[in-house]
């Protein structure tokens, strides 16, 4: 079965992706958020539920060009199509609510802005008890460097089915290809669940997430981070 160790402890998986305006998850927004929750059906991992949105900004701020360039989001899409900030973290709750693991590629940088999205426009007890999961951190255990989204998809042979296009939601789909295959490779991803690396050279890069234990992690690592 897909996913059978993480399925025995989880209902629910939700991998989810961010696009945002810089790298400083307490003055810079939002811009996409995207997510797909998973279930096992009959022994397969299930995309139940797919979102996404472009997120409204702040009065007064804009999109960067530089950020335009990369994402192709621009201040006029979001003006035109963006959800308020507190309906994206009433739809976050729906989507997390019960037993539910969440995961992301460089969790780290995006649960850092979720948490700051609640803080200041919801609740963040909602996160209280959510298990997490970094695909980064695995992939570094399973390849050498470079480690960025895009090399994983070539890794794994999936670069005609997905893209790391930098919008959110392709994001998102090819980081649900490249668990699967990291699934195939080795079935230890339950063995990550709130184990998260970073390069003692660089830190963290933000405040620490309190319910996570982070480990040095080099970009050849002689072991898995789990066993260090």
């Amino acid at each position: 079965m897909e996913f059978e160790k993480l399925f025995s402890r989880y209902d629910r998986l939700m991998v989810f992706d961010t696009e945002t305006t810089g790298l400083n998850f307490s003055q810079d927004q939002i811009i996409e958020f995207a997510a797909v929750v998973v279930e096992q059906k009959a022994g397969k991992a299930v995309i139940v539920q797919e979102y996404d949105e472009l997120i409204s900004l702040k009065p007064g701020t804009v999109v960067p060009p530089e950020i335009e360039q990369l994402t192709g989001i621009s201040t006029e899409d979001i003006r035109q199509r963006g959800i308020p900030k507190e309906r994206l973290c009433a739809d976050i709750a729906r989507m997390i609510s019960g037993n539910t693991l969440l995961l992301a590629y460089n969790a780290h940088f995006d649960l850092s802005f979720l948490f700051y999205l609640l803080y200041q426009h919801a609740d963040v007890a909602i996160l209280k008890g959510k298990d997490k999961l970094d695909l980064l951190t695995v992939y570094k255990d399973r390849r050498p460097y470079p480690h960025k989204l895009c090399y994983a998809i070539e890794a794994y042979g999936l670069a005609d089915q997905v893209v790391n296009s930098h919008r959110a939601v392709d994001d998102v789909i090819a980081t649900v290809a490249v668990m699967k295959e990291m699934e195939k490779e080795k079935a230890d991803l339950e063995r990550y669940v709130n184990l998260f690396g970073y390069h003692p050279k660089y830190g963290l890069g933000s405040k620490a997430i309190r319910s996570v234990t982070y480990k040095p992690q080099q970009y050849d690592p002689v072991a898995p981070l789990y066993e260090l």
